[in-house]
């Protein structure tokens, strides 16, 4: 995480973001970025201590700056579960109350459940959705509309590379973000005359928890750090 950016803070000084997944990994990163960069910055997830951690993080990494380099940020956790509709409603309004409208929205919050197409489970299938598709869904309705009757804003959907290229035991994962991905792009077309950006950032192999996971020897990292760019077969030839 930056611990400090000096001169980049103009564009973010006294605007509201809310972060989704701010627990750890990709999220926290953002939630404390953007705090640097002189956010008012509301680091959601449904763990409580992920983002109390993130924000003391960043509490004690400010106190550190000479006073005159401290961020006009601030950063501050809310409980929310993306999957749950009401809690996304209830945590943005009270974002609004106590923050500010929110005029940036980052949907992060993203879970993994591996394993091969043709067997897995329902259950693993409808959790991956809940969060990485259906999560995307609720917390932009809830937050698109307002930004759209102030006429600005900016939605981020970080999504995957995976969403555009199949990849074993990752289904799953693959398809959600590829949901997630199409969503965001549909929202930002029906958006677009009323002043909100939808954006989607989709990066690759990112060194965080989830990416860890995957890793299931001592060598797993050096490979994912060594292995170059492969052309990908969208297809496969079939036998006669």
């Amino acid at each position: 995480m930056p611990e400090h950016i000096p001169g980049r803070s103009g564009d973010f000084v006294g605007r509201t973001a809310l972060v989704t997944g701010a627990a750890q990994g990709i999220g926290a990163a953002v939630a404390d970025l953007l705090a640097t960069l002189g956010a008012r910055v509301a680091a959601t997830d449904r763990a409580l201590p992920g983002i109390e951690a993130t924000a003391a993080e960043w509490t004690r990494t400010q106190e550190k700056l000479p006073g005159g380099e401290r961020s006009a940020g601030s950063l501050d956790p809310y409980v929310m579960d993306v999957t749950d509709r009401g809690s996304v409603e209830s945590t943005v309004a009270r974002v609004e109350r106590q923050l500010g409208p929110v005029d940036v929205l980052v949907n992060v919050a993203g879970i993994l459940r591996s394993g091969p197409a043709a067997v897995l489970s329902a259950q693993d299938w409808a959790d991956t959705f809940a969060v990485n598709a259906t999560g995307v869904f609720h917390v932009s309705q809830a937050v698109a509309p307002l930004m759209a009757a102030r006429g600005s804003g900016a939605v981020v959907t970080v999504g995957s590379n995976a969403a555009g290229i199949p990849r074993t035991g990752m289904a799953a994962y693959a398809a959600s973000k590829a949901a997630a991905a199409m969503f965001t792009k549909c929202l930002g077309l029906e958006l677009a005359g009323s002043g909100v950006r939808c954006n989607v950032v989709a990066p690759g192999s990112t060194d965080t928890p989830m990416q860890r996971a995957l890793w299931t020897d001592p060598g797993a990292e050096q490979r994912v750090i060594d292995t170059p760019p492969r052309p990908i077969r969208p297809t496969r030839p079939t036998r006669p």
